[in-house]
Order: C-alpha cells, then sequence, then structure tokens
C-alpha cells in the first residue's frame, strides 16, 4: 500500500513526538542526548500544531514520520524564512520506517503545499550528519544555501546547513 501524507490528528501527537524525539537521539543529533532541552521541543507536536501545519506519513494505519510546513505567513515555527517563503521543520522518519519513502513524500508534500499558496521560495536547516536528509531535499531540487548557515545557540561551535528552494 502507497505510503499517505495528511494533517496530523490531535491523538497521534503523543505518538509523533516520539517518533521525532526517537529519531533525533538514535541518530545521535542531539549534543546532550536524552538530557538535551531540545528534546522537550522535538515532543511538543501540539506547540507546533498551534502555529503550523504538522503533516505526517501514514501506511497500513502506522506512523512513519512527520514533517512541520511553516507557511510564508511565518508566525513562531519560522526559524529562518523570508517573505514569500515557507519553511520545513523537524523532519524525522521513525528509525525502522527509514528506506520506504516516507521521508521523501513529507518533503515532496511540504513542498506542493508552498506552491499551491504561490510562495517563491522554501528553505530548511539541517545538520551537517544528516547525509540522507540531504540527498532527498537534493533530489527534490534543494540547492546549499551556505551563505545562510547559522548557529541556534549563541557562542556554541554548532552550525546548521541551510538548504532552499526557488519555486
Amino acid at each position: 500500500m502507497d505510503i499517505q501524507i495528511r494533517a496530523a490528528n490531535p491523538t497521534e501527537y503523543d505518538e509523533l513526538g516520539e517518533i521525532t524525539a526517537q529519531a533525533y537521539i538514535q541518530d545521535d543529533l542531539l549534543a546532550f542526548g536524552e538530557s538535551d532541552w531540545y528534546l522537550a521541543e522535538l515532543r511538543d507536536v501540539a506547540k507546533r500544531a498551534a502555529t503550523a501545519e504538522v503533516l505526517v506519513a501514514a501506511q497500513d494505519g502506522h506512523l512513519l514520520g512527520t514533517a512541520t510546513y511553516v507557511p510564508s505567513t511565518g508566525g513562531a515555527m519560522a526559524e529562518l524564512s523570508r517573505p514569500g517563503e515557507s519553511e520545513i521543520r523537524m523532519l524525522a522518519v521513525a528509525p525502522e520506517a527509514r528506506g520506504r519513502g516516507a521521508g521523501q513524500a513529507l518533503v515532496q508534500a511540504c513542498v506542493d503545499r508552498a506552491r499551491a499558496a504561490g510562495d517563491t521560495g522554501m528553505v530548511l536547516s539541517t545538520q551537517p550528519v544528516m547525509r540522507a536528509a540531504h540527498r532527498i531535499y537534493e533530489r527534490l531540487g534543494f540547492v546549499r544555501a551556505p551563505h545562510r548557515d547559522w548557529k541556534p545557540i549563541p557562542g556554541e561551535e554548532f552550525t546548521l546547513l541551510t538548504y532552499e528552494l526557488t519555486l
């Protein structure tokens, strides 16, 4: 059966938060592991859904992954988008569901929403070690934008890479 992409239901928020948290933990993407302050943000799907659109990838009734689509109108979830740009945040696929196309389907759904909204571009941040995600972005036409790379934690050497897509 095919992967379905749809808006998340509030009854799924806890499971989606755990999928996101576990993806980051298992891929060693949090500087302080399970005691990292960002873990609470990753688990707080309700907070994201209040100001952005949380999407879910599902197959045969099982949740495979999630992404947060931040429209070009901005809001609390926007980090680096400019006027006319939408943003993708917190893309995560459950480790056991990887390799099935859920990540690419989620990114494509975000791109489709941005195009339908008439946006001129889309932007996202990623960690240097997220190479599988980089391949997805590049397959879908995103290009690296090193001039937009940024440090989310002042005083730390940790840098997020920026990818952008012209629509």
